[in-house]
């Protein structure tokens, strides 16, 4: 699939590139998919000529910004500001049901352990403190039947993140109910099956949309936009969501 295939790069400098992440494509070289020969590292490392270094990540089934450094001082520039979190993340995602208007999401979240890459450890540590907000964009009611439901109804929102947990978003959105589309890990079976034969959707509904960030040696103010990819426009434009589309 990834064969001679190029990311598309929305913002380089001597310092860092960003680049648009399709779903489906890891990171970089994982323990957990050791098939996987194709990942975002390598792949932009060959395109570019240059060594690259991850400051961040997205899960393979979530695409949109992924940014690299392309030096070890500015990798650990970024790094801090991960993780003192002062950059913005958002996020486009699609969930079951209508959710409230805007909302916060304030619940721990235990630190999942990779039955491989951590297989030496015997359990899961203490729940972590996780933070999330969204704001709803628009929903959709479509005359389907889905599980014990007479019709269909979805939300669009806009969720950012305001801690780092892993798989943060797709677990809030379980907690309260609203599961993500097309989540194989935490969503709803029904409504994967449902977007698959009535949309030919094959990917998880989560898109990291836009990343503004402190340029790590310039103190300039960055903000990237990543734009949606085939399948969820198509999503967007069958449920006349066309004007979210970025």
């Amino acid at each position: 699939m990834y064969k001679d295939y190029e990311l598309e790069i929305i913002y380089q400098d001597e310092y860092l590139v960003i680049v648009n992440k399709p779903s489906g494509l890891l990171v970089h070289k994982s323990m957990i998919d050791r098939h996987e020969i194709y990942f975002a590292m390598k792949i932009i490392r060959d395109q570019i000529g240059k060594y690259v270094y991850p400051v961040h990540r997205l899960d393979k089934p979530t695409s949109g910004v992924l940014l690299f450094a392309l030096d070890k001082e500015s990798a650990r520039l970024m790094s801090e500001q991960f993780q003192e979190h002062t950059i913005e993340k958002k996020y486009l995602a699609v969930v079951r049901g209508y959710t409230q208007e805007s909302g916060i999401i304030e619940h721990p979240l235990s630190v999942k352990l990779d039955k491989i890459a951590d297989k030496n450890a015997k359990e899961d540590k203490e729940p972590q403190e996780a933070l999330t907000e969204y704001t709803r964009l628009a929903k959709v009611e479509l005359p389907h039947a889905t599980g014990r439901y007479e019709k269909t109804r979805y939300s669009l929102l806009e969720v950012l993140p305001r801690s780092g947990r892993k798989h943060q978003i797709r677990r809030h959105m379980k907690h309260i109910s609203h599961h993500l589309l097309g989540d194989t890990k935490y969503g709803r079976g029904e409504h994967n099956k449902f977007i698959r034969q009535q949309y030919d959707c094959h990917r998880m509904l989560l898109h990291a949309s836009s990343l503004k960030f402190r340029h790590p040696h310039s103190g300039a103010d960055i903000t990237v936009i990543a734009a949606l990819d085939e399948t969820f426009q198509d999503i967007f434009k069958s449920f006349a969501w066309q004007e979210w589309i970025v």
